[in-house]
């Protein structure tokens, strides 16, 4: 089945002595990817984020052999939850696009084959595991449980399916990536205890499956303040590759702007995240604009879309509970890296300047240290940000663009 419609009707061709219409108002046309959603019949959940992923709407269906809804969050595509039945097991599939899973609730295993092969490997997951699906090669989940298990999906099927709206291209594909997978024993052992990386606070593991992305070590970087820490696991060759961070009890990161695309999940702790278009400028509650600065609150298994609106609006997240406060970026819908996306032309090699989409703690609105000082005073939590980093000359200078 094509996934992109023509359309239909007869064009009419302006006259020599018609005036340019300047504001006319067109209605767009959905995306192959909106056309394959809303043929999949399930929910479509339209928020910038949502408190808790257990929350969400779901209904059965039919391609996957679970209930799901998909999550188009504000600036973020690709993604879904599926609810793995109790006691039973999702359908095979395999498909075009990359996957990345992190699972909300459940225990159970995935099994992954090539096609025609005899051979399947399986490992077992739990709350807070997160791996990925080697690109076209068969999986299937399965629940190991009398309760159901819910697992949240990042994909790049958005701009696979544009490019090749054809369903038995995207699921009846053949064609196999051997650079991709080779049916190799330990490949999903996990490999946490390699860092590779040049560049500070820019760590990253190679490792297919991570058994608890809540409690893994996470190297410190002190990029976005003391006590900061981040880790980019790079997994099953996929190029959007996301990353885990954390902030000590207390403490919150900078507001800052970079292109759409990365969704956070909330691991450990509670919080809530502000975001607000760039043309409100730096303190929007200064300027009398703080009615338009959107708010998500999320507890674990909660998520927020990072840069909503398209792109470029500051975002700044707070951890607001008595336990520390670490999410994941499980990455954009697009599959390419940010800095491509953003449509900049870098080339390896080209020099940086970290810190530049940042608006450093002296600088923030005063709402914005206030109202969380608070919040953590009406949960009984402490206030820990030092107060050296609010004084203009002591304020940290080295900040990293791809960060929290």
């Amino acid at each position: 089945m094509v996934l992109y419609h023509d359309y239909e009707g007869e064009f009419q061709e302006a006259t020599r002595d018609d005036v340019v219409q300047l504001g006319r108002v067109y209605k767009s046309r959905p995306s192959p990817y909106e056309v394959y959603m809303e043929e999949e019949n399930i929910p479509i959940y339209r928020e910038i984020g949502v408190y808790d992923a257990r929350q969400l709407p779901l209904a059965p269906w039919k391609r996957m052999g679970g209930q799901g809804t998909f999550l188009q969050l504000d600036g973020s595509g690709g993604k879904y939850a599926v609810e793995v039945p109790a006691g039973g097991a999702l359908n095979p599939e395999r498909h075009m696009y990359e996957e990345l899973f992190l699972v909300i609730e459940g225990r159970g295993s995935t099994e992954v084959w090539r096609e025609g092969s005899s051979k399947r490997l399986t490992f077992e997951w739990q709350p807070y595991s997160a791996f990925a699906i080697p690109l076209n090669v068969w999986h299937r989940l399965v629940n190991a449980t009398s309760s159901p298990a819910l697992v949240l999906a990042s994909t790049n099927a958005p701009a696979v399916i544009s490019l090749f709206p054809t369903r038995s291209y995207i699921f009846e594909n053949a064609h196999e990536f051997p650079e991709r997978y080779d049916e190799s024993e330990d490949y999903f052992k996990p490999q946490l205890d390699k860092f590779v990386g040049t560049e500070v606070g820019k760590a990253v593991v190679r490792t297919n499956l991570i058994p608890d992305v809540s409690r893994c070590y996470l190297p410190l970087v002190n990029l976005r303040g003391a006590g900061h820490r981040r880790l980019g696991p790079q997994m099953a060759g996929r190029r959007g590759g996301g990353f885990i961070a954390e902030y000590p009890i207390g403490r919150y990161s900078m507001a800052h702007y970079h292109a759409s695309g990365p969704t956070l999940v909330c691991l450990r702790g509670k919080g809530y995240t502000y975001t607000w278009p760039f043309e409100l400028g730096k303190r929007p509650w200064e300027a009398g604009k703080g009615h338009l600065v959107k708010r998500q609150d999320y507890i674990p298994g909660g998520m927020v879309s990072a840069a909503p609106g398209g792109g470029n609006w500051y975002h700044q997240h707070f951890g607001c509970g008595s336990d520390v406060f670490r999410v994941m970026n499980i990455g954009g819908g697009g599959g390419g890296d940010r800095e491509h996306i953003a449509g900049l032309t870098r080339k390896a090699g080209d020099e940086v300047t970290y810190g530049e989409n940042v608006v450093p703690y002296p600088r923030e609105d005063p709402h914005i240290r206030k109202e969380y000082q608070e919040t953590l005073a009406r949960d009984g939590v402490e206030f820990t940000m030092p107060e050296s980093v609010y004084r203009e000359e002591t304020s940290p200078a080295g900040l990293n663009v791809a960060g929290l």
